[in-house]
C-alpha cells in the first residue's frame, strides 16, 4: 500500500504540471518511481494518467482543433507508432534510445537558446509527426517532439497546449488499445491505475485552471527546458 500511495502522490504532482504545461509528466513520473516499479510497467501505467491529462485539458478548453490538420499529423504518428510497438515488444531499444534522446536534447537546446526562430518545412514537420508517433509506443513520451513541432507551428501558448492534448489523447487512446489487444495489462498495472484513478481526476480537473495564470513567455520557457531536461534523462533510462 505504501508503494500504490507513493505512486498516487508522485502522479498527482508531475501530472498536474503536465496539464499546465501540456508535457512532461512521464519524464518526471519515471525517475522518481524506477526505485519502486520497472520502468516498463511504469510506462504501461502511464496511458492512464496521460489520457486523463488530455481528455481534462480538452474538456475544459474552449479552443477547437482542425481536423485536418490533426489527420495529417496523427497520420504520420500512427506510422510511427507502428514501429515504436515493434521495438517495444521484441527489439532492444538502447541505440534508438541513445538517438532519440540526442535529438530531443538538441531541440531542447536550440528553443532555450532561440525560443522563437524554431521553424520547419512540411516534410520536417513530417518527420516530427512520425518520430513523436514512435517515441509514445516505446517510450510513452512524445511530449518534448510534440511540442517542439506546435511550438514552431503556433505561437498562442493555449493552441499550442490544445493540439498537444488532441494528439496526446489520440496517440494514448491507440496505445491502451494495443496494450489491450496485446495483453500488457498484468494485475499490478490495473490494481496501480484503479487507486490512482479517482485522486488523479480529481487533481487535474482543478489543476486546469493554473494555465491561465502563466503567460507566453514563462510557458515557452518552462516548455523549452522541460524538452532539454526531458532528453538529457532518455541518456540515463
Amino acid at each position: 500500500m505504501i508503494s500504490l500511495a507513493l505512486l498516487t502522490l508522485v502522479c498527482v504532482l508531475t501530472y498536474s504540471f503536465e496539464i499546465v504545461f501540456g508535457l512532461a509528466g512521464t519524464i518526471l513520473m519515471l525517475p522518481l518511481l524506477s526505485h519502486l516499479y520497472p520502468p516498463k510497467v511504469l510506462v504501461i501505467y502511464s496511458v492512464l494518467p496521460q489520457i486523463l491529462v488530455a481528455a481534462i485539458g480538452l474538456m475544459r478548453s474552449p479552443k477547437k482543433v482542425d481536423g485536418q490538420f490533426m489527420v495529417g499529423m496523427l497520420s504520420f504518428a500512427g506510422l510511427g507508432a507502428i514501429a515504436g510497438f515493434a521495438l517495444f515488444y521484441y527489439f532492444s531499444a538502447s541505440v534508438f534510445q541513445v538517438l532519440l534522446a540526442s535529438a530531443i536534447t538538441a531541440a531542447g537546446l536550440f528553443l532555450v537558446i532561440a525560443p522563437h526562430r524554431a521553424k520547419f518545412n512540411p516534410a520536417g514537420m513530417r518527420v516530427m509527426d512520425t518520430l513523436a508517433g514512435t517515441s509514445q509506443a516505446l517510450f510513452g513520451i512524445s511530449g518534448p517532439i510534440a511540442m517542439t513541432r506546435l511550438l514552431a507551428t503556433f505561437h498562442d501558448k493555449n493552441t499550442v497546449r490544445h493540439y498537444a492534448f488532441a494528439f496526446f489523447l489520440a496517440m494514448n487512446g491507440l496505445r491502451a488499445t494495443e496494450y489491450a489487444i496485446h495483453g500488457t495489462y498484468t494485475g499490478e498495472i490495473l490494481e496501480m491505475m484503479a487507486v490512482s484513478a479517482p485522486f488523479l481526476a480529481v487533481t487535474l480537473w482543478f489543476s486546469n485552471q493554473l494555465h491561465l495564470h502563466i503567460n507566453e513567455r514563462v510557458f515557452r520557457r518552462v516548455v523549452a527546458w522541460m524538452i532539454l531536461l526531458g532528453g538529457m534523462s532518455l541518456f540515463y533510462r
